[in-house]
């Protein structure tokens, strides 16, 4: 096969007419010529960090999204399968993947519990990390999120940091406003990346102690205007990543999104695609072309470099996607799934007054970071009860592996009128997570996703909606654009008939019961103080 047009060199930081001739999926070779067509030749965009499964769909199906937008390679941490099913979940991600023609990179999750004060589906000990990281096609140690773990000396955590060592493999990072000493430290132990900067200063001094950051944009955790700055400064220090995209977001765009923002912010294009193409490949040593003789033939064709619509994205040669449309065809996908929880009753979602002053999360919109508030709490009949009036609403968190009281909080930030919503998507134990208006709304939210074995759900007093997630109760089984319709219907209902005021709301709810992200969540043991990282009471005396 050959190609012509504009070749862009991002190692030469050159542009110029060329023809590519690509044989046995590789580059063959690359020819100067007087003239081109006038369309650009590039590497292919990588998402230097994501889970796929926040995209509510099975690798296969990402995939059939993802190379409309010229991705042609991921690295994915699958530590939420992981959390619900193990190992056998990490190697049904891999399997998965491997029936499409585009390049996951999954690493071997560090975190399974992510802290002890949660329960979970499965742990995977250091064994079980050696074990997955002794696998070839297991490329990095995953974020290891318990930073006190590293800092304190934990030997199981340090066990699992040798592994990856021992093997040469990259350790990635997740230190959330970790700073000064203790930043060098976690540093010091070998961890390179951090995808959790919210802060320029903070980024910067990760970067100058010796970090790689990942600019993150997601659907809930939005941080690229902060810390696109460090771009022009540390071009070789960057990458760009989404970590947690949603399904509809996944249709409008991904790394693309990035790039074109970072251009119309006045970066520099060839610091622009080092952070996009070359900076991934390179960091993780992943098998993804570069767009020189002898690589892997990943490349995209883009009709300009400014608005950058993706003509064709190829990968190993196969042409993946051609005007925006993927000719990755659908694999069968098969449904594994850990599930035990029975039917809730209303009363299970009362809170018995024992004070008048109360601990409110406060979800904060574009973050997953929370703040913390102390409130006058709402009684109605020696109970604690919401007031959306004031945007003080109900959270609950009820345990899908094993029968058990549910968990509950109060919280402010989502602006439901009425109603409630649920998911089973509640990073990273997975665990029902479920906000609302009242205890009969939060019950019927909560039993449609008990129904469905997984799913996110949202009920105002006289409608329904349910989106199944039978795969491990937080993927679907179903074709990528009819998953990314179906959530956007959900979402929009949530937002146009119960109120939210959130850009995301069901990805924002995910994270209300991530303990390692301060300040204060909500396990299915109680409410969780994320600084202190320790439990606190509801009730402030």
């Amino acid at each position: 096969m050959i190609l012509t047009g504009q070749l862009v060199d991002i190692h030469q930081r050159s542009i110029y007419p060329a023809e590519l001739r690509i044989a046995a999926g590789k580059i063959a070779s690359i020819k100067a010529l007087d003239q081109a067509p006038d369309r650009y030749l590039l590497p292919g965009f990588v998402d230097a960090h994501v889970h796929i499964e926040s995209s509510m769909l099975v690798p296969s199906e990402f995939a059939r999204l993802a190379v409309v937008h010229g991705t042609v390679a991921s690295v994915s941490d699958p530590h939420e399968i992981a959390n619900v099913l193990g190992i056998p979940g990490v190697e049904y991600m891999i399997d998965n993947g491997r029936q499409v023609p585009f390049k996951f990179n999954f690493g071997a999750p560090s975190c399974v519990p992510a802290t002890t004060f949660e329960t979970a589906g499965a742990t995977i000990d250091a064994a079980g990390v050696a074990q997955l990281l002794a696998r070839p096609d297991i490329r990095y140690l995953s974020e290891m999120m318990n930073y006190p773990g590293v800092l304190h000396q934990d030997p199981e955590v340090w066990a699992k940091i040798r592994a990856a060592q021992a093997l040469g493999k990259p350790i990635d990072g997740h230190a959330p406003g970790l700073r000064g000493a203790d930043a060098q430290q976690y540093i010091a132990a070998g961890i390179h990346t951090d995808h959790e900067c919210t802060s320029y200063a903070e980024a910067l001094e990760k970067i100058q102690l010796g970090m790689k950051i990942l600019i993150r944009e997601g659907s809930a955790a939005k941080n690229f205007a902060a810390l696109i700055p460090l771009l022009s400064q540390y071009p070789d220090h960057v990458m760009f990543c989404s970590d947690d995209k949603h399904p509809d977001d996944l249709i409008v765009g991904h790394i693309n999104q990035l790039v074109v923002r970072a251009l119309r912010s006045g970066a520099a294009l060839f610091d622009v695609l080092q952070a996009a193409c070359l900076n991934p490949v390179e960091h993780y040593q992943l098998p993804v072309g570069l767009l020189r003789p002898g690589d892997p033939a990943d490349l995209i064709c883009c009709r300009d470099l400014e608005h950058f619509e993706i003509l064709a994205t190829y990968i190993d040669g196969e042409l993946v996607a051609e005007d925006g449309q993927s000719r990755i065809k659908r694999v069968t996908v098969e449904v594994v799934n850990h599930f035990r929880s029975d039917h809730k009753n209303p009363a299970d979602f009362d809170i018995p007054a024992r004070g008048t002053q109360i601990r409110s999360i406060v979800a904060v919109d574009g973050e997953i970071v929370t703040q913390s508030a102390v409130v006058a709490a709402a009684v109605r009949e020696g109970r604690i009860v919401a007031d959306p009036s004031r945007d003080l609403l109900q959270l609950a968190l009820v345990n899908r592996y094993a029968e058990a009281a549910p968990a509950l909080a109060m919280i402010q930030g989502f602006g439901l009128r009425e109603g409630a919503l649920a998911s089973c998507v509640g990073h990273d134990s997975h665990n029902i997570i479920a906000v609302g208006c009242d205890a009969e709304s939060i019950c019927r939210a909560v039993n449609l996703v008990i129904d469905q074995r997984g799913g996110i759900t949202a009920v105002s007093p006289n409608r329904e909606w349910v989106l199944p997630l039978p795969v491990a109760g937080i993927m679907s089984a179903d074709d990528g654009y009819t998953v990314a319709r179906q959530y956007a219907g959900i979402d929009q209902f949530a937002k146009t008939e119960l109120g939210s005021s959130l850009q995301a709301p069901f990805m924002t709810l995910s994270f209300m019961a991530l303990l390692v992200i301060p300040s204060l969540k909500l396990s299915d043991r109680g409410l969780f103080d994320g600084q202190g990282f320790g439990f606190t009471d509801l009730f402030v005396e």
